[in-house]
């Protein structure tokens, strides 16, 4: 193995930082037009960011293009999200707006890595400056600044499949264009089209534009920021309700059949096993609980606990995390539904995060074999999924993921148990941030400002490893992976 080309890395880093500026120098120019105290704060932190991108990014030059493999490409990936994080916070620690570093690393962790959770109780007393950034956050983490990059790397040259093959979450993907960077622009492309009719649609309806442009952000990106303390149920609006859910699924969806819906090749969606799972997910639970709460109160009529239902449920598959209703009074059988829901979420490739749909239906025709194989001992039955078999390779990893996503909840869970957080709570917590979630059981739908700092730590790593596929962030910490 060669030498690890770190000038490769700070030559991303300093790419991904100084494209980061610009972000928060768009989150400066809404601060400046509603001249709110805010702008002072996103200014100096987009000035910073820039300087330490500029540092980067002359740090990494001549970087070359033969000493870059998968360790370059895991810690740009690795290093940008956390280096993101940090930088990505000093909005909040430079307005007062977050009670110390803790509270404000989890709020920029909590945006760049899709998950709906919060420090802030009240998020209504935020300028909008503020607003637009954990917004954009959300926004950024959903396509992953990673494909940003890739689609820029034409000006600074080499190294593109490392990094998508790094963050890239689909477990098999179709090679439809011959350029990695082609595949990236496509992707941004769409992403920033389906933000825009989604913009459009809210702002149709009740939202103003400033509550259409941020939730639209945080829907496409399953992220679950929102400018309203009470949600998305502060609108009370049917329709708004039903636009944000179809969205939803549309965000849970592999984006390379979305990129072939646009070519008019439906087929390839309707076919797509892990799409018609997603919608049985959905389906199934949703009939189940409008049931549920239509028995509970006939006086609503049908169509309320449907939309109530249909919205929660896809919400927590999707990962988008908005909460609508208080879900903790609808009994213990709806958190046995959340919780096989944070589990299994979304599809792969999607801006969902979690175990993955495509995983999940490997593990259960896996295990389906095993079974036969009990009865048929000399049986070939290999793995099939959308008519193709799966190799056994990719099996095994999917095993291994599985087991590792598995000690990783048993892990958080037995941290925030010892920092004094109740059963129910600690496991709540724990699958939603290594699936990037957001709300979780009991107490805690979302708003975090109460956990104990351990707590939080313990969360935003998980939130982070979960983000990355875990093999990413823990290939890290493995002896073999530093050495040459």
């Amino acid at each position: 193995m060669s030498q690890l080309n770190i000038r490769f890395v700070l030559k991303m880093l300093g790419l991904m930082h100084m494209l980061e500026s610009l972000f928060v120098l768009a989150a400066t120019g809404v601060a400046f037009y509603y001249r709110e105290q805010d702008r002072y704060p996103l200014l100096v932190s987009s000035a910073v960011m820039l300087g330490v991108g500029l540092i980067f990014r002359l740090s990494g030059r001549n970087a070359g293009r033969m000493y870059t493999g998968r360790r370059e490409g895991s810690l740009a990936v690795a290093l940008t999200w956390i280096l993101l994080a940090f930088f990505g916070m000093m909005p909040y620690l430079l307005g007062g707006y977050a009670d110390g570093v803790t509270d404000a690393f989890y709020e920029a962790m909590a945006g760049f890595t899709t998950t709906g959770s919060t420090i802030f109780r009240d998020v209504e007393v935020l300028p909008h400056g503020i607003l637009i950034w954990r917004s954009l956050t959300q926004w950024q983490g959903g396509v992953g600044i990673i494909v940003f990059t890739v689609a820029l790397l034409p000006l600074v040259g080499g190294g593109a499949n490392q990094l998508f093959d790094a963050e890239a979450s689909a477990i098999m993907h179709e090679h439809f264009l011959p350029r990695i960077t082609q595949i990236a622009k496509r992707f941004f492309g769409i992403y920033l089209l389906i933000t825009c009719v989604l913009t459009l649609l809210l702002w149709a309806g009740p939202m103003n534009l400033f509550d259409a442009v941020n939730h639209a952000m945080t829907t496409v990106s399953s992220g679950g920021f929102s400018t309203k303390n009470d949600n998305i149920a502060s609108w009370n609006s049917p329709y708004i309700y039903y636009v944000i859910c179809v969205f939803m699924c549309i965000a849970a969806l592999n984006f390379t059949l979305i990129y072939f819906l646009f070519k008019g090749q439906c087929r390839k969606l309707a076919k797509n096993e892990e799409t018609r799972y997603l919608a049985i997910f959905i389906i199934i639970p949703t009939l189940l609980m409008t049931a549920i709460l239509f028995a509970g109160n006939r006086d609503a009529g049908p169509e309320l606990p449907f939309r109530l239902a249909l919205f929660q449920i896809t919400s927590f598959i999707t990962t988008t995390g908005y909460v609508v209703s208080d879900y903790a009074a609808w009994g213990t059988f709806f958190s046995l539904i959340v919780l096989i829901l944070m589990s299994v979420c979304g599809c792969a490739g999607s801006t969902s995060g979690g175990l993955k749909m495509g995983r999940f239906i490997i593990l259960l025709k896996n295990t389906q074999n095993e079974f036969k194989r009990l009865t048929h001992p000399n049986a070939i039955l290999p793995v099939r999924m959308n008519g193709q078999v799966i190799p056994s390779l990719v099996v095994q990893r999917v095993q291994t993921f599985a087991f590792i996503y598995l000690v990783l909840i048993i892990i958080g869970c037995a941290v925030l148990l010892v920092d004094g957080l109740p059963f129910e709570e600690s496991v709540g917590l724990t699958v939603s941030a290594i699936g990037n979630v957001g709300p979780a059981l009991g107490e805690y739908d979302g708003v975090f400002s109460d956990l104990p700092a351990v707590a939080k730590w313990t969360l935003a790593f998980l939130m982070l490893v979960g983000r990355l596929e875990i093999f990413t962030i823990l290939a890290l910490f493995l002896p073999g992976f530093w050495r040459r």
